[in-house]
């Protein structure tokens, strides 16, 4: 019976944002720019610290893997849905449904642990400066994004086998622009109850405990401010940690918005999927030296 409810399901319907057919130009429009942005802005990320030696340090090599997460995380939803705004089919194969599912658990798995080891590394700069290289060595930064790949494929993999396991009936109109777990999980015609205990314990142990992470480095961060307060200080740490925190902010704010405002649900997840990507790389340039002189060394050998 399951095989047979499964089979019977070969695709879904992504009915899309809530958009009246005479703004569609628009918000195609909108959303092409807006990922063009995102691809092109990270992109740059990645290509200047990659070509300046001055940015050949912890911190950057943490940023350049948020910038590819963030360019792959938007890419895994956006496309689809520029797409089936612009054919009006929109049909998802039973298989890249599963597979959608699997890459937006695993980018956005990726970006909430990178940005608790960047809380770590801002952390090390400003509490132990005197000993930061010796804590941020390179087998350190590797092991580190290396441990939030495989905690995030393995989170993301858990999640969609047992995706695979619920049977699908006559209902395959998913209500939003991508597939989204928890509302594939309200489709299914079988027990869902391993997936919903899967989603609150593994779920969210992946955003608590580097959510706990940042907020206790920024906490000794404070304190170390503290104990010395000065302007120069308090400036330092602003320049240090400013863009980082902006990031976090960011992308804490969506997801809390995401998941405690059921009525602006798509909302949210435009701003989680689509701004955010887009704005990480404007807030990392527009905010830090290094960034705006490879920039500007990048224009000049242009």
């Amino acid at each position: 019976m399951r095989k047979e409810n499964q089979s019977s399901v070969s695709k879904f319907l992504l009915l899309g944002l809530p958009i009246r057919p005479e703004q569609q130009g628009l918000f195609f429009a909108l959303f092409l720019g807006m990922y063009l942005t995102t691809v092109l802005g990270n992109l740059l990320i990645i290509l200047l610290i990659r070509l300046d030696s001055r940015l050949h340090t912890p911190m950057y090599f943490l940023l350049s893997h948020l910038a590819f997460t963030d360019l792959s995380f938007s890419s895994v939803t956006i496309p689809k849905m520029l797409m089936n705004m612009q054919t009006q089919h929109l049909s998802i194969s039973y298989p890249g449904c599963i597979s959608q599912t699997y890459f937006y658990i695993l980018f956005g798995c990726v970006d909430n642990l990178l940005l608790a080891v960047m809380a770590y590394d801002r952390y090390a700069a400003i509490c132990h400066p005197l000993h930061y290289t010796t804590i941020m060595k390179e087998d350190l930064c590797v092991l580190l994004v290396a441990g939030s790949w495989i905690l995030s494929c393995g989170s993301a993999l858990l999640h969609t086998l047992l995706l695979t396991q619920v049977s699908f009936c006559a209902d395959n109109i998913i209500p939003h622009f991508f597939c989204s777990l928890p509302i594939l999980l309200k489709l299914s015609c079988s027990n869902t109850s391993l997936n919903e205990l899967v989603i609150f314990t593994a779920g969210a142990a992946v955003v608590i405990f580097p959510l706990s992470g940042i907020l206790v480095s920024y906490g000794h961060i404070g304190a170390s401010i503290l104990k010395v307060p000065s302007t120069k200080g308090i400036c330092k740490a602003l320049s240090t940690c400013g863009s980082h925190l902006s990031v976090v902010s960011l992308f804490y704010g969506t997801i809390m918005a995401l998941y405690f405002s059921s009525s602006s649900n798509i909302i949210a997840s435009v701003m989680y999927t689509v701004v955010t990507p887009m704005l990480n790389p404007f807030i990392y340039s527009l905010r830090n030296r290094d960034m705006k002189g490879a920039m500007g060394k990048l224009l000049r050998m242009g």
